[in-house]
């Protein structure tokens, strides 16, 4: 799940990637048209496994926040309304989330996309942010560290 689902600068939402082109990626929006469009090389495309939020000590993947998003929530979609909500009460909000963020550099529009994205993944019933590493073979599960 973390590298199939997408998001693409520019166009609202996030995206699932169906498949590969020669020169492009097969890309389904998660709303309710699930309409498919093709992502070019020319548009800036980040898998969500690619994306950390920042915080005082060290960055943080954004599975992880979403997997404290979904437990503050306890799977349901956000309690709060990320449109109408003041800066401060996002960071009130975020704060109960990722307690560490860095508030110099975690700004409120950050907030809202997680927010929304969050409510995107749990509208299409993708809950398992945090999958579960299998062992390859040769993989010593005791030299990994977590």
């Amino acid at each position: 799940m973390q590298q199939t689902i997408l998001a693409i600068a520019g166009k609202p939402g996030l995206y699932k990637l169906i498949s590969r082109g020669k020169n492009n990626l097969i890309v389904e929006a998660l709303d309710a048209t699930h309409r498919r469009q093709p992502a070019f090389g020319t548009d800036r495309i980040t898998s969500l496994a690619d994306i950390a939020m920042f915080t005082e000590t060290e960055d943080v993947p954004l599975m992880d926040v979403l997997d404290s998003l979904k437990t503050l929530e306890q799977g349901k979609k956000s309690s709060i309304d990320y449109k109408k909500a003041s800066g401060d009460e996002l960071r009130e909000y975020f704060a109960k989330v990722l307690p560490t963020f860095d508030r110099d550099r975690v700004h409120g529009s950050d907030i809202k996309k997680l927010i929304q994205w969050y409510n995107i993944l749990v509208e299409n019933g993708i809950t398992d942010f945090k999958e579960e590493m299998k062992p390859t073979e040769g993989d010593n599960v005791a030299d990994r560290q977590e």
